[in-house]
């Protein structure tokens, strides 16, 4: 472990001097990506400095235990007393910090909520999703920017999509994804009975040109006009954005902004989301025989959290999580859950020895 902990911390050094270097200031794309390995060492680094002078004072200690003087030999089991439980417990952490991420993790997203079966109460709840998960962004300090709306005829959205940038977000996010259950008495309720209703959440990573080898040639891009409510602009200027690519035959569009460019991007975006995927296939099908996903695929019809008003409770279905502040948890004091559940999937990966 030591050796794997001492390359790391030199390649954390040669990162440091990189972003000092004029050549690689001047190139914002690689003083980015530098600048993004850099502070994904940098707990790491510096909790495996911390612990090598941890055990340089044990060492010393077990030395002083060998002297001749009662009193000198006293102080160093005392001090090891205090020591040697330190060890430990910076060693776990060290195990857990080693677990390789997710390369994705780091990854940017187009962050997606839909009202689901309730009619316009699951409308009004995805509006409390979206101002639950804005406060959420804000205290991540993460940049949030609205794509699309669709507004609900009573409050709320039938779908809101963002474009979430930040560090480490699809890593915080990830887990959100599937469907959203709320219990409590909707405002139209006039005899005061609990209903039922849902919005779905979709968290897509945004990927990068690198991330998916794709040939410019091989894209055929069309624009057309955009369909459906939004303005005047939509039927009158060619905004929408279809992309197909010819090899494999699969196509990708969008009309969610008003602009052509942003329409491109975001089309582009879920074309190398359809090609990662089916490139992708293969090696997770051989993943699921190993070990199944601990907190669920994120598709739609995956119901992974409750929200009950009348008992002020949230459950998280993956990890059996239950707690009772859900009107916390709504103001977007979400932390709790996201570390559980990101705790348990690192349980999960040490356990299965995942690589």
């Amino acid at each position: 472990m030591i050796d794997k902990l001492e390359a790391i911390q030199e390649r954390y050094q040669y990162l440091e001097e990189q972003l000092s270097d004029p050549n690689v200031i001047s190139d914002m794309d690689r003083y980015k990506k530098i600048g993004k390995e850099y502070k994904s060492k940098q707990e790491l680094v510096e909790v495996y400095l911390e612990y090598r002078d941890l055990i340089g004072n044990i060492e010393t200690a077990q030395e002083m235990l060998k002297e001749e003087d009662p009193e000198m030999k006293e102080m160093a089991k005392m001090e090891l007393d205090g020591l040697l439980p330190k060890r430990e417990s910076m060693e776990e952490r060290i195990k857990v910090l080693l677990i390789p991420k997710d390369p994705e993790d780091e990854k940017d997203v187009i962050f997606e909520i839909r009202s689901g079966a309730g009619g316009d109460e699951a409308s009004i709840f995805a509006g409390d999703l979206y101002r639950m998960y804005s406060r959420y962004f804000e205290t991540q300090k993460l940049k949030a920017e609205v794509l699309d709306v669709n507004e609900g005829t009573v409050g709320g959205y039938n779908k809101i999509v963002l474009e979430i940038t930040g560090d480490d977000v699809y890593g915080k996010l990830k887990f959100e994804s599937g469907a959203h259950r709320v219990q409590r008495v909707p405002k139209t309720e006039s005899q005061g009975r609990v209903h039922t209703s849902a919005a779905t959440v979709v968290v897509m990573p945004k990927f990068e040109m690198e991330d998916v080898n794709i040939n410019k040639a091989d894209l055929k891009i069309d624009t057309y006009r955009a369909s459906g409510a939004g303005g005047q602009h939509v039927n009158k200027t060619e905004s929408a954005v279809r992309i197909t690519h010819l090899p494999t035959g699969m196509v990708a569009e969008s009309q969610e902004s008003r602009q052509q460019m942003k329409n491109r991007e975001i089309a582009h975006q879920r074309l190398y989301a359809k090609i990662y995927e089916m490139k992708k296939s293969a090696h997770d099908a051989d993943l699921a025989t190993r070990r199944k996903s601990l907190v669920g695929s994120g598709d739609r019809s995956d119901k992974v959290r409750t929200y009950n008003y009348p008992q002020n409770r949230v459950t998280d279905h993956r990890i059996n999580l239950t707690l009772y502040n859900l009107d916390k948890i709504i103001t977007g004091d979400i932390a709790e859950i996201i570390e559980a559940l990101q705790v348990a999937e690192n349980a999960e990966k040490m356990k299965t020895g995942d690589e």
